[in-house]
């Protein structure tokens, strides 16, 4: 593909994937945030986020999995209709602590796939096995200490999700916070990723060490959303 078609042609795949999320979201009767929906929002945001950090042009592998992951993601509301309306979509505070959380969990995917290339990219420069066109990448340290700032603003968001979680649900049912399965996993991904700032700052973790936590710190943010509406809307039907 030439150079400069493809510097437009992401950002307008990218339009057109928002423009069709938010049909698919904002209908008549309400916010939709069905399972499809979701994933379908997150693969965006994934591939938006990916974008806009330049990872796309700076690690090609990360692009060959999340722009076709998100093509084929935005597809799925118009083949699968499963309605599920959100109660609160005319509270401003519940809008912006799920648009918050979309957010963080979109940025987390992408370090989670960034974590695992930079560790492919790591063994293979250990057995000099790199071929030509990775001379053009970054230092392998220059694109960790970026990681480390895309975890960083993700773990800051997610806290305000925590933090804007709990307003919500002290305004709606007049607890603080409401043990659930999405908020447990919420929690244990918040702890996993402060754990992993600290020790990284701390005992300067990298590496395999850093990729077990990112892995399993974006594995608990996954279950808190997309899991759980995968076990209410599929398993449950709900």
């Amino acid at each position: 593909m030439p150079a400069g078609a493809a510097t437009w042609l992401v950002p307008l795949a990218l339009i057109l994937h928002g423009f069709l999320g938010w049909h698919a979201v904002a209908t008549p009767e309400g916010l939709d945030l069905s399972l499809v929906n979701a994933v379908s929002v997150v693969a965006g945001l994934v591939a938006a986020v990916a974008w806009i950090s330049g990872l796309l042009a700076t690690l090609p592998a990360i692009g060959t999995v999340v722009l076709p992951v998100a093509a084929v993601a935005s597809l799925l509301p118009a083949f699968i209709v499963n309605a599920h309306r959100f109660r609160y979509g005319d509270d401003t505070l519940a809008a912006v602590h799920v648009a918050i959380a979309l957010v963080a969990y979109a940025m987390f995917l992408v370090a989670a796939l960034q974590a695992l290339v930079l560790m492919g990219l790591e063994k293979r420069l250990r057995r000099r096995t790199l071929d030509p066109e990775s001379a053009a990448t970054p230092p392998l340290l220059t694109l960790e200490r970026f990681l480390f700032r895309l975890i960083a603003v993700g773990f800051l968001l997610l806290t305000l999700t925590l933090a804007s979680g709990i307003l919500f649900t002290e305004q709606l049912f007049g607890k603080a916070l409401v043990f659930n399965h999405k908020s447990v996993f919420s929690v244990l991904g918040w702890l996993t990723f402060g754990a992993l700032l600290i020790g990284r700052w701390r005992y300067g973790w990298r590496g395999r060490i850093a990729l077990r936590w990112i892995i399993a710190g974006t594995v608990f943010v996954f279950l808190a959303y997309l899991g759980s509406k995968f076990v209410l809307e599929v398993l449950l039907g709900r």
